[in-house]
């Protein structure tokens, strides 16, 4: 399932009084919206070009097609000047992530520009005078400023709307529970209604009973084109045949129930399978193909991680649930690793399929994707309660290292991490300082800027470390 590209609804504003006493600059004009479309298109994004707006009922049917049209970001661009009481209240009332791209076509403008070129690349004070009207109406927006040509510039408006696509996938998020939350794990405590009251994010609780039924449903025939898929992707030199078809038949149970429910989220806790249920074992290969297939996870019942990881993928990629869990002082480094899970898509070499010696349960022994995440910059994402805005984000950027697996454990995924600046004794003080739980999302490259936007698209505390 592969997430789809962020879509903006491009929104060109132009003065009416224009039209009446230079007709000749409207063809130019509209060529220039024509021209960061595809400027923008061409740097991944959808976009959804609007035609030119001057009066407020243009506007008005404009925004209205363009929702019609599931945007994830609203952008104006301001051809020329234009009053923002033309627009503000139509943009205003969307509830959509906004930016206005503060942009014209000239490199410069010195002793040597003429009145058309004057006439051409006035837009900002347009900007300005909306941004002042959104501000006093309490209405969030971004503003992204540069020469239209400029890579820093649509890059930023490329961040900008991937953290839309993630704000649109979290609050359109079905996050599946299996079982009960980890009792006593209060870092990622959340009620569903909150989720829900917060993001608009639907939790669905799932009993093991109801997943046994649908374990109990998987056949023979789905179970060896499993196999061969299998044996495309991993080596399963390490494991036994039946121990790799024992996790595959609850896997394929879990993966008809998330199908069915449209979840494009889950977490489980661990503890709630037992095979005198119809369980047999624990699931974590499918969590592992479940994140690589776009799908958010996080263990223990942890439906918040879970969502957020989800809204990550969808806005900037790949991503894997993790834990910190050990520090390494002499090395400068931290170890991370969980039970089982870890997205088979961010492995640097062919995962390999090992048997867990699991002691957690009345479960037979799972299977489990032993690998190392691919090294190179990377980001840590976490998502935390917080007293002043409900909840907070928390970002910082990393280089996963590029260290071997360790022997020591042959049926975990693991692999380390460093800060990019700085000692980890500084980096773990200011993680536990702003709140962040035990519970990570780490996504490859340098994504602390789009989180940033994120925080504030949903009006979150946001902390980069």
């Amino acid at each position: 399932m592969k997430p789809r590209k962020p879509r903006i609804g491009l929104l060109p504003l132009y003065l009416a009084l224009y039209d009446k006493v230079v007709p000749q600059h409207r063809a130019g004009r509209e060529a220039f919206a024509r021209a960061l479309a595809d400027r923008l298109r061409a740097r991944g994004l959808d976009v959804e070009l609007a035609p030119v707006c001057c009066v407020r009922q243009e506007v008005e049917q404009a925004v209205h097609d363009l929702m019609a049209r599931d945007i994830d970001l609203l952008a104006t661009v301001h051809l020329a000047y234009s009053p923002s009481l033309e627009s503000a209240e139509a943009i205003a009332e969307t509830g959509l992530p906004l930016a206005l791209l503060d942009t014209t076509g000239a490199p410069r403008f010195d002793e040597a520009a003429t009145r058309d070129d004057m006439f051409e690349n006035h837009g900002i004070h347009g900007v300005q005078d909306l941004a002042s009207v959104l501000r006093a109406m309490e209405r969030l927006y971004h503003v992204v400023v540069g020469h239209v040509a400029d890579p820093a510039f649509l890059d930023e408006v490329v961040a900008t709307a991937r953290a839309a696509r993630g704000v649109a996938a979290l609050r359109s998020c079905t996050t599946l529970l299996i079982g009960t939350p980890f009792e006593g794990m209060g870092d990622f405590a959340v009620e569903a209604s909150e989720l829900h009251d917060t993001f608009a994010t639907q939790v669905k609780k799932v009993g093991i009973e109801r997943l046994a039924h649908a374990v109990a449903r998987v056949t023979d025939a789905e179970l060896d084109a499993e196999a061969k898929r299998d044996a495309a992707s991993f080596d399963l030199s390490g494991v036994h045949a039946e121990v790799l078809r024992e996790s595959s038949r609850v896997g394929l149970g879990l993966r008809s129930l998330l199908k069915k429910a449209g979840a494009s989220a889950f977490s489980m806790n661990f503890q709630a399978f037992d095979r005198d249920s119809g369980t047999p074992t624990v699931p974590f290969l499918e969590a592992s193909k479940a994140m690589a297939r776009g799908i958010g996870y996080a263990g223990e019942g942890d439906v918040l991680t879970a969502s957020f990881i989800a809204a990550l993928m969808a806005g900037f990629g790949e991503a894997t649930f993790t834990e910190m869990f050990c520090p390494d002082w002499a090395g400068n480094a931290i170890f991370m690793s969980h039970m089982g899970e870890c997205n088979v898509a961010l492995a640097a070499e062919r995962p390999r399929i090992v048997e867990k010696d699991y002691a957690f349960g009345n479960v037979a022994n799972p299977a489990v994707a032993l690998m190392r995440v691919r090294p190179g910059p990377a980001t840590l994402a976490n998502i935390a309660a917080s007293p002043d805005t409900g909840f907070s984000i928390i970002a910082a950027g990393v280089e996963v290292l590029d260290r071997a697996l360790s022997p020591n454990f042959p049926d975990v995924p693991h692999f380390w991490i460093r800060p990019r600046e700085g000692a980890i004794r500084d980096f773990l003080r200011r993680y536990s300082e702003a709140g962040g739980t035990h519970h990570l999302a780490l996504l490859p490259g340098g994504h602390t800027d789009g989180l940033r936007r994120m925080a504030k698209m949903l009006a979150l505390e946001f902390t980069c470390l």
